[in-house]
């Protein structure tokens, strides 16, 4: 994801305090080949495909109930959360708000979550998995990391802590995750940090990696490559195409070619193919921003192009 279009100011995730920056908080993939154009919600659901409701924010704020509803109604299985603060979901406390998405045949599978610049305690990750707990969330998902953090030293330290969260997640019944943007992979001083810091430190028993195919695809990345260099590392797949091949750069400041699953450059049955390897679970749908700001109609075409072209 990107913060606002940057999410900077939807998550003030930082790397200060005594945890440093970290955000807290089957089976998802089953095509078949009959789907055709057109098919109930209910069909569409044997597909198990997931929605990361950052990319309909807006939404969420001014009417999560009637929001949610829409997103039931196109045949999304499962919910990646981006809103949870004062130990609420978008508002509702825990429970109320598992009910209000079971009701609609959904499930939440996962969250990303908010820290403040102060960091967290140890006390504080435990009510915050403790809260997740409630909603039975398979995931805690850290998100993303503030530019003045992104440094050898910071990012060892992250690892470190992730590693002592993880183990609190465990204990409430989750797996800890980590969601990459582009700036993981340039290259500091000789160290890329994904691959030289993240994927090296964090316990792969106890943290998952989140790969977004759209900013891995940025920072010149080939995700199959990835897969078979570091196999079963990645439960969790970010759907979110691209309209434009580009040089790879690091930065997520001024990018707006995000577009619907299908309709860009990602060529996803090729990734597809690889998902045994990777270890993939589930796969949820992303996009940050729409050029025309109709978010709903960008996550019916991907779940559309999902269905009927990509998973047959």
């Amino acid at each position: 994801m990107k913060k606002d279009t940057s999410r900077r100011g939807f998550l003030k995730v930082a790397a200060a305090g005594a945890l440093g920056a970290f955000v807290l908080p089957n089976q998802g993939f089953a095509a078949s080949a009959e789907q055709k154009p057109g098919k109930k919600p209910g069909k569409l659901r044997k597909f198990g495909i997931g929605l990361q409701l950052y990319t309909i924010r807006q939404a969420m704020t001014a009417d999560a109930p009637g929001s949610l509803k829409k997103v039931a109604e196109m045949g999304y299985t499962n919910l990646e959360l981006a809103g949870y603060a004062d130990r609420k979901f978008y508002g509702y406390a825990p429970l109320e708000f598992k009910k209000m998405v079971n009701d609609l045949g959904m499930k939440i599978l996962s969250s990303h979550t908010q820290v403040e610049a102060a960091g967290i305690t140890l006390d504080n990750a435990k009510i915050m998995a403790e809260d997740h707990a409630k909603l039975g969330v398979k995931y805690c998902i850290q998100p993303w990391v503030v530019a003045e953090a992104r440094n050898i030293e910071s990012y060892k330290k992250m690892v470190q802590d992730w590693n002592t969260v993880a183990k609190i997640m465990k204990e409430n019944g989750m797996l800890f995750g980590y969601h990459n943007h582009n700036f993981e992979f340039d290259n500091i001083n000789g160290v890329v940090p994904y691959f030289d810091i993240f994927l090296p430190g964090l316990d792969k028993d106890l943290v998952t990696m989140e790969i977004d195919l759209f900013w891995a695809t940025k920072a010149g990345q080939n995700s199959v490559e990835i897969f078979k260099k570091y196999p079963g590392r990645f439960q969790l797949f970010h759907m979110k195409d691209m309209f434009t091949n580009e040089a790879p750069y690091y930065t997520t400041d001024g990018v707006n070619d995000f577009a619907p699953v299908g309709e860009g450059v990602i060529n996803f049955k090729e990734i597809l193919a690889a998902k045994d390897i990777a270890g993939m679970k589930y796969m949820i749908v992303e996009q940050d921003s729409t050029k025309d700001g109709k978010p709903f109609d960008a996550i019916k075409t991907s779940i559309t192009n999902l269905t009927t072209k990509i998973l047959v």
